[in-house]
C-alpha cells in the first residue's frame, strides 16, 4: 500500500508525538538547507527531538517521506486560476509557477525524478493541466505527453538556475571580454542574463507545446 492509502499511524503503540505534517516540514527544511542527500530518518528525528525509530510509527521508509515531501511542496502551486482564454498562455503561466517552485526547493528536481507515487497535490496538478487543455482536439495520450515534456523543460531550467546560483554568478558568460566580445558585452549591458533566460524558457516551452498540441 502506498503512503496515501495507509493510516497516519499504526493502530497500536503509544500516542504519537508528532504528526506527519510536522515530520514532512522538518524534512523539507533540511532539504532546503542542505540538499536531498541530507534527509535521513535520523536527521529528521534529530530536528524533532526524537529517535529515528519513532518515525517508523508514521512511515515505512525514507521513500514514503520523500513522496510526502514532494506532494507537500506542490501545494504551493496556485491551481484553478481564471482562464485567459488561451490554452498556451495558461500552460506557460502554470509552468512559470512550477519553475519558481523548483527554484525555491532545489531538491525537488531530484526527488521528483526518482519515481514514487503521486499524492493528492500532484494529482491536482495533472487535473489542472488537462483542464487547461480541454479546448484542444488532440488525444489524451498527446496531452499527457505534453505535461511530461512541460515538466522536463521546467526541470532542465531549474537545474541550470540551481547550478548558476551555486556558482554565485548572475552572468552565465563568465569569460566575456569587452575587447574580444564587444557585441556580446553590449547586449549584456542592455539585457540582464535573468531576462534572457526568462525569454528562452518561455520560447522553448511554447515551441515544445505548440509542436505537440497545436
Amino acid at each position: 500500500m502506498s503512503i496515501w492509502t495507509r493510516r497516519n499511524r499504526g493502530a497500536r503503540g503509544p500516542q504519537p508525538e508528532h504528526s506527519r505534517a510536522e515530520i514532512v516540514a522538518a524534512a523539507t527544511a533540511i532539504a532546503d538547507a542542505d540538499g536531498l542527500a541530507a534527509v535521513s530518518m535520523r536527521a529528521v528525528a534529530g530536528s524533532l527531538g526524537t529517535t529515528a525509530g519513532s518515525l517508523y510509527r508514521y512511515l515505512s521508509s525514507r521513500d514514503d517521506l520523500l513522496d510526502l515531501m514532494v506532494d507537500a511542496v506542490l501545494a504551493e502551486l496556485r491551481l484553478g486560476l481564471k482562464s485567459s482564454g488561451d490554452w498556451l498562455v495558461d500552460l506557460v503561466a502554470l509552468a512559470d509557477q512550477q519553475l519558481a517552485l523548483y527554484r525555491r526547493h532545489p531538491w525537488l528536481v531530484e526527488a521528483s525524478t526518482r519515481g514514487g507515487t503521486f499524492g493528492p497535490n500532484a494529482t491536482s496538478y495533472f487535473e489542472e493541466c488537462l483542464r487547461i487543455m480541454v479546448p484542444l482536439s488532440c488525444g489524451t495520450a498527446r496531452k499527457l505527453e505534453a505535461v511530461a515534456m512541460m515538466t522536463g523543460v521546467v526541470s532542465l531550467f531549474a537545474r541550470g538556475g540551481t547550478q548558476q546560483s551555486a556558482n554565485d554568478s548572475a552572468n552565465p558568460f563568465g569569460t566575456v571580454n569587452p575587447e574580444l566580445h564587444p557585441h556580446l558585452s553590449a547586449a549584456l549591458r542592455e539585457v540582464s542574463p535573468a531576462a534572457v533566460e526568462g525569454e528562452l524558457f518561455e520560447r522553448t516551452l511554447r515551441s515544445v507545446l505548440r509542436g505537440l498540441l497545436a
